[in-house]
């Protein structure tokens, strides 16, 4: 959520800001907005104090006993009660479609972002590991996965399109991939585990951006919950509508959860294997800091997401989202992209994102600085510390031998019960 007041002070720099995001000029409808707002606001203040003013003046008249007087003024007063009443109704009206405005636009991005339509505009900022030279012809992720306990037809039979059943040493891997990243980040990089409802609420879903906007891209249940659609939802909602203090912070949480997404608009891409699919599992990482730590906090998460791929041993490379390729609530982005060796290039694996205070406005998540009595607005980041479903495919292919095994990497073959290799 955006403030008004800054958009009344640079409107052209906000309007800028959003045509980089796609978005039409929106300054000036908005000001008009607040306008109507604060008129009947003042107003009503106004109002207000007249009617006070008068009903102290009916207590003298009825004292003096000048009963004319004491009529007319209770005729006044009820007057200007129905007034009141219809100021209110438009005060908050106004403030409602105003803000149904404001909720609906994305986030300015950094100013250091690159400019750009989409991920081609993209700025690569470093990378790690080499791609692996094959001595045979290496297989996608679906043939390799499928000698090994992978498979879409059960799975499709029961539940549908982009739904998979695994078994045997691909399930134990699966769950071995999970547990890794959750003990590295919790043992390692000082993130606090955290267990978290799968369902939320509609508040859940629009403190973190993704309502109403993105409704289609979501599971609903009969009793108007959502499936979640990324453990940032509820982690990050653990702060709304609170007053933290400054010495708390960084906070910093991560959960395992299955994730939920109906990949609504995806008709077409990644039907093929576990790129895309309506259920996966995924480690996601939280940070809850001041706005002077957020910039510093980014980069941390980030280096704790790529420590993950190198443990694994699996070459990427690190992004820098142009403004045409961010996320909704997102100020800056930086997304990593492991080599698939089946499709020749990298693909995104996770995304590591600060939001600045956009989500803690629509949270009302706060905090107050040490010495003041106003409390400020906090910032919020998040990022995939990873998605297992990816990291398991970028395993399969960058690790798979030409008599169809799996080699484990060293980091998982603690959680595998020492197994170095996985065969068809």
């Amino acid at each position: 959520m955006h403030d008004i007041r800054l958009i009344r002070d640079e409107p052209a720099a906000f309007d800028a800001a959003m045509a980089l995001r796609g978005v039409e000029p929106q300054a000036q409808r908005l000001i008009d907005l607040d306008a109507r707002r604060r008129e009947a606001t003042s107003r009503l203040q106004e109002i207000e104090t007249e009617r006070n003013s008068k009903s102290k003046e009916i207590g003298k008249a009825k004292a003096q006993g000048d009963e004319d007087r004491f009529n007319a003024l209770r005729s006044e007063v009820e007057s200007l009660k129905s007034e009141m009443e219809r100021l209110t109704e438009e005060a908050r009206t106004a403030e409602e479609v105003l803000n149904q405005h404001l909720a609906a636009l994305p986030n300015r991005p950094a100013d250091d972002v690159p400019e750009g339509k989409d991920e081609s505009e993209n700025e690569e900022v470093r990378g790690w590991g080499e791609p692996r030279e094959f001595e045979f012809e290496p297989a996608d992720h679906v043939t390799v996965g499928e000698r090994l306990g992978l498979d879409f037809e059960r799975a499709a039979a029961m539940s549908g399109a982009r739904f998979a059943v695994l078994q045997g040493p691909l399930a134990r891997l699966e769950r071995a991939l999970g547990q890794f990243m959750l003990d590295l980040q919790t043992t390692e990089n000082g993130y606090r585990e955290t267990s978290v409802p799968y369902m939320v609420r509609d508040e859940a879903l629009f403190g973190t951006g993704q309502l109403p906007k993105f409704a289609e891209d979501l599971f609903r249940t009969t009793d108007d919950r959502w499936l979640i659609p990324t453990a940032e939802v509820p982690l990050t909602n653990l702060v709304r509508d609170s007053i933290h203090a400054e010495a708390s912070f960084p906070i910093r949480t991560t959960a395992l959860t299955p994730c939920f997404r109906s990949e609504a608009g995806s008709a077409g891409r990644d039907t093929r294997g576990l790129i895309r699919m309506h259920q996966f599992l995924k480690v996601e990482l939280v940070s809850i800091t001041t706005p002077e730590q957020s910039e510093e906090e980014l980069e941390r998460m980030t280096q704790c997401a790529e420590m993950v791929l190198r443990r694994l041993e699996l070459p990427y490379r690190v992004m820098k989202l142009c403004t045409g390729d961010m996320g909704f609530s997102a100020r800056r982005t930086y997304d990593l992209e492991v080599w698939m060796p089946s499709q020749d290039t990298y693909r995104e694996i996770s995304s590591c994102s600060t939001c600045g205070d956009f989500q803690a406005r629509r949270m009302n998540a706060r905090y107050r600085k040490e010495g003041e009595k106003k409390p400020d607005f906090l910032h919020t980041l998040n990022g995939s510390g990873l998605a297992v479903g990816r990291a398991l495919v970028a395993i399969l292919e960058n690790h798979q031998q030409a008599d169809g095994s799996v080699r484990i990497p060293e980091a998982l073959q603690p959680y595998m019960g020492g197994v170095e290799a996985i065969q068809p």
